[in-house]
């Protein structure tokens, strides 16, 4: 057979193309931010995780130009050589102090983030357990470790208990969670996490990317809100969302974050985070911690859409944060939807399977700190009419 085969038999996205429904790849032709223009239309961002409103704050932007006239567009090599800049270093002692941890460790993004640290920290004698609502980048870093992967049903402690109660005491374990996930929008039920892997010898491992900014003391992320900074092991996240730029950190011990400098495939063998990644995350972090309001703000617009789709009669799931899942179960009324409420003005995110179970299609929609209640109540409102034509 020829390996190109698959390619060339490929017709799923092209029958959506064919029907005029297709979601994705749309072209943005100004800042991400509440309000942008796609394809020449105004159109209310619901779609976006700029979460704090910062990726056109001028104060972010000015940090990023400056950056690249002191240091250049990029540092041509992996941290591990010639590629850590004072920049590099001053960042990660700042997330490190902001997190309440000992140390922190930058990656090039945030999906090699998690590859990186699982990859590194387990092994074939290793046993992980992963909310089955993990993101992606989780599932296939499990998978680059070789360390034995057992999933949970989502959020369920009891399946959690019953499945570390049958791993044999001799192995390394490690669980593994989104903080806030990101299709849901709810929390990780984390104190009983942590009192699990006390009781059974177990690890916890945090992925706080949708958690930083989103929850938490000037959101400082979900085991700042629960209080168990000292009780999560490894706290994973990314620039890419709250703090207005691109790649990732893990903020732990100095033994975890020394053990994965010198250890982790994905961190030795990729280039630096460019000079303007670099001091745009840090701006961001200056702001969030001068500003705590936009975090307020930010968990204040997430009560309000709930509030507003549920008063409309729009059926949403169990969210707690500003990340709101509008249900539409079906793959093609997902995709109808999306591109009818994207004609009408707004755009949200369609989910289909496997990102979530077939039969609970839905359209993600996510508010920032700088929404305003009218472009809210605007977007509630073209929602409500496209779903009562659909």
């Amino acid at each position: 057979m020829d390996l190109f085969e698959k390619c060339d038999n490929y017709t799923a996205a092209k029958d959506i193309m064919s029907a005029g429904n297709y979601p994705y790849f749309h072209e943005l032709s100004t800042y991400q931010d509440s309000v942008v223009t796609i394809e020449g239309r105004r159109t209310i961002m619901l779609g976006s995780n700029n979460y704090m409103g910062l990726t056109c704050d001028p104060r972010v932007m000015d940090a990023a130009a400056a950056a690249v006239r002191q240091y250049g567009t990029g540092c041509s090599g992996s941290r591990f050589l010639n590629g850590t800049l004072v920049l590099h270093n001053r960042l990660e002692r700042e997330l490190a102090a902001f997190l309440n941890k000992e140390s922190a460790l930058t990656f090039s993004t945030g999906f090699q983030t998690n590859l990186g640290i699982i990859s590194a920290i387990t092994g074939p004698h290793d046993i992980i357990f992963s909310d089955r609502g993990n993101h992606a980048s989780i599932v296939d870093a499990c998978r680059l470790s070789f360390a034995k992967t057992i999933k949970y049903a989502h959020s369920d402690m009891s399946e959690l208990r019953d499945k570390l109660e049958r791993a044999p005491d001799n192995a390394g374990k490690l669980i593994v969670t989104d903080g806030v996930f990101s299709m849901e929008g709810d929390i990780a039920r984390l104190p009983e996490i942590v009192e699990l892997a006390g009781r059974y010898g177990a690890r916890v491992m945090v992925d706080d990317a949708h958690g930083l900014g989103m929850i938490g003391d000037c959101g400082r992320g979900t085991a700042n809100y629960y209080g168990l900074e000292d009780d999560v092991d490894i706290i994973m996240g990314t620039f890419s969302k709250s703090l207005a730029s691109l790649g990732g950190y893990i903020a732990s011990s100095d033994s975890v974050t020394h053990y994965i400098r010198h250890n982790s495939r994905p961190f030795i063998f990729s280039a630096s985070i460019p000079p303007a990644c670099c001091a745009a995350a840090l701006e961001a972090l200056h702001i969030m911690q001068i500003e705590p309001e936009r975090p307020s703000k930010l968990r204040e617009n997430g009560d309000y859409l709930r509030a507003k789709f549920r008063e409309a009669g729009i059926v949403i799931g169990d969210s707690e944060t500003a990340i709101v899942p509008v249900m539409t179960y079906e793959t093609d009324r997902t995709f109808k939807i999306h591109n009818m409420l994207l004609m009408a003005g707004v755009y949200c995110n369609p989910v289909i399977a496997p990102a979530v179970n077939e039969g609970e299609c839905l359209l993600r929609t996510s508010c920032t700190a700088t929404h305003t209640k009218e472009q809210l109540d605007e977007a509630v409102a073209i929602f409500k009419d496209v779903l009562s034509r659909a």
